[in-house]
Order: C-alpha cells, then sequence, then structure tokens
C-alpha cells in the first residue's frame, strides 16, 4: 500500500514521536506503558500510544491513536493483519506511513508486526523480502553481532541472502559505527564446500565481491556467535530463528544454573566475591538491554521487542528506533540495495 504523504523531512522528521504498540507482549498493557512513560517523562523522545482507549488503563498525558482491535500473540499473522484492519498493530504501522511517527515499537505477535510493517509501510525499492536482523552480544568486542534473517522467511535464495548480507552491513554500519562490517554465512563448516546448495549457491556470489559496502569473510558455524569471527551472520529465517532460540535457551540455563550454585551456602563466599564480576556480564547478555530486533527492508523502521518485554526493554526498544529513524536507516538500508536487483511479490507472510 503506498505512502500516503510524503514523510516529512529535518527538524519536522526528528520532532515526531515513536509510534508504541499499547497492546502487544505478554506483559501488555501495564508494562508497555510504564516503558513509554520513562521515556516520556525523560523529555528527549516523543511517544504516541496506540490501542484501545478503554484497555490502556491511564495514559496520563501521553497522546493516544485510538483503535478498536487487538490482534492476539497466537493468531494468523496474516489474517489478522487483513481483517483487523483497526488494529494497534496496523495503526502504528500506518502512523510511520503517513508521516505521524518516526518509527513504530511491538513486543506483540512478530508476524503481525512483520506483516503490518510491510503491507502498510511497503518495501524499499529493489527489496525481495525484509528480513528481521537481532543483536547478538559478543564479548570479544564492543558492540554485537547481527544475525539476520531471524525469522522473517522460514525459506530463501541466494539472492535474498545476498540482500541479507546488504542490509545487515548497513544496519552494523549506521547503528553501530562498523565501518567495513565483516559478512559471514551461517554453515556447517568453514570451507566454502560445506553446506547447502543454498549456502554454497550465496558463498559464490559473496565470494566474487562487489555485492556491498563490506567484506565477506566466509562461513561460520553455530560455535562462532560469541567469537568475533563476523559482525553480520547472514542466513534463511529457518536457521536463524532456530538458532537464535538455541542461543537464548542455553543463555537462560547458564543464568539459572549458575544462580542455584551461588544459592548454596558452602559458596556463598566466593559467590559474593563474584557476583560484582559476573552482574555486568549478566547485563550485556541480557536480551533487554538490546531493545529488540529490527525489521530491515521496509520503507520505516520497525522495531520488534521480544514477547515478555518489560519497562526495561520497551524503554531500550523505543530508544533504539528514535535513534535510528533519526540517524537515518532507512535511507542506509535503501542506498545498500542495488536498484537492479530481483523482486518478488511481497504478499508471503511467515
Amino acid at each position: 500500500m503506498a505512502r500516503r504523504t510524503p514523510r516529512p523531512t529535518g527538524e519536522a522528521f526528528r520532532s515526531l514521536p515513536v509510534a508504541v504498540d499499547a497492546m502487544g507482549g505478554d506483559k501488555a498493557p501495564e508494562e508497555i506503558l510504564a516503558g513509554a512513560r520513562t521515556v516520556a517523562e525523560a523529555g528527549s523522545i516523543g511517544v504516541v500510544l496506540v490501542g484501545p482507549p478503554e484497555q490502556m488503563g491511564d495514559t496520563g498525558d501521553m497522546p493516544v491513536i485510538a483503535c478498536t482491535e487487538i490482534i492476539g500473540m497466537d493468531e494468523d499473522p496474516g489474517n489478522g493483519v487483513r481483517k483487523k484492519k483497526d488494529s494497534s498493530l496496523v495503526r502504528a504501522a500506518e502512523a510511520v506511513r503517513d508521516g505521524q511517527a518516526m518509527a513504530m515499537v511491538s513486543a506483540g505477535n512478530t508476524g503481525a508486526t512483520m506483516a503490518s510493517a510491510l503491507l502498510r509501510m511497503g518495501r524499499l525499492p529493489g527489496v525481495i523480502r525484509p528480513a528481521i536482523a537481532t543483536p547478538i552480544p559478543d564479548l570479544r568486542k564492543e558492540y554485537p553481532t547481527l544475525l539476520l534473517d531471524a525469522g522473517a522467511n522460514a525459506e530463501a535464495t541466494s539472492q535474498m541472502l545476498v540482500q541479507f548480507a546488504q542490509m545487515g552491513a548497513a544496519y552494523s554500519r549506521q547503528r553501530y559505527g562498523v565501518s567495513r562490517p565483516r559478512v559471514a554465512l551461517l554453515s556447517i563448516g568453514e570451507e566454502k564446500s560445506k553446506g547447502t546448495p543454498l549456502v554454497k549457491e550465496t558463498h559464490g556470489i559473496l565470494a566474487e565481491g562487489g555485492s556491498g559496502d563490506f567484506d565477506f569473510v566466509g562461513n561460520v558455524e553455530g560455535r562462532d556467535f560469541f567469537d568475533n569471527q563476523a559482525d553480520v551472520i547472514v542466513t534463511d529465517g529457518f536457521t536463524g530463528n532456530v538458532a537464535l532460540k538455541t542461543l537464548e535457551g542455553t543463555l537462560r540455563f547458564l543464568m539459572s544454573a549458575l544462580g542455584d550454585i551461588f544459592a548454596k551456602p558452602e559458596v556463598a563466599d566466593a559467590a559474593n566475591a563474584l557476583l560484582p564480576h559476573l552482574l555486568p556480564l549478566a547485563g550485556r547478555l541480557d536480551p533487554e538491554t538490546t531493545g529488540g530486533a529490527m525489521l530491515l527492508g521496509v520503507d520505516g523502521v520497525c522495531v520488534i521487542s521480544h514477547g515478555s518485554s518489560t519497562r526495561v526493554a520497551m524503554v531500550n526498544a523505543i530508544t533504539v528506533a528514535h535513534d535510528v529513524a533519526v540517524g537515518g536507516l532507512v535511507e542506509a538500508v535503501a542506498t545498500a540495495i542495488r536498484p537492479d536487483g530481483p523482486s518478488e511479490s511481497p504478499t508471503d507472510v511467515e
């Protein structure tokens, strides 16, 4: 669906609020509103809530875009967006499209968030399919590694993976200041002969060079996520989502196991000595601090937060959405995609 009005520019754009889906997530609306209120009260970032007024509770002085419907966490994404045109997700995406907001944030149904952004904002010229870019903490460097696609497209082509590399590199430059991002393919071995036919074909394309302003460093394996092997790791959405959930589950297990060990009386002294050193580490590994994943390839900024996001996660998500919107993320991604690239239908939503 085409943009109805031109996007504001300059100071007019910087003064726009971030549209927050007040009804998205397991802890909505209470935690969502609490995070939004914290940002609004700080004064430097504008926030507009989107949701049914009678269900949001006390919104204080924060402006509201009223709607009458909510897309549930377990609803089919495509049907939800098409049938519930007055839902909080659709209205948030339309606010960005129509120049009423600079970005949208939701902790709700991931597929519906993506579908809302795709069908309302539209794709950037030349983009085959948008991709979800998720920051993965890497303790060997000061900024995270980007994993994409983390779940937007269960299947992919080599042309799509090349574009994921281009978009991920643009995001790494714009968000984290990496002048020449290192891009890698996720595979089952470092050798170029390893992997699926898709991985081998994409490897050949990227190895030839000329695909974008980044350095292709070959294949990486699942064990390399935290080893400073790359700045952007590219894969299809099915593999990426499995890898992401595996990493999240492993980190939760490790933190829980450490908590159980430290709770034992016989290690109390050691725990007290170690905790000041471990707490900063836990903070860097906590997904609440990252601000959520970014949907790259749509004509607007869309941040997808974790379904269990608390007020802390929402503060970070809103802040990230504002920063990348003002910093020109959409323009950076658009520039990274070659205009003569292939095109496919944008209507298939996983």
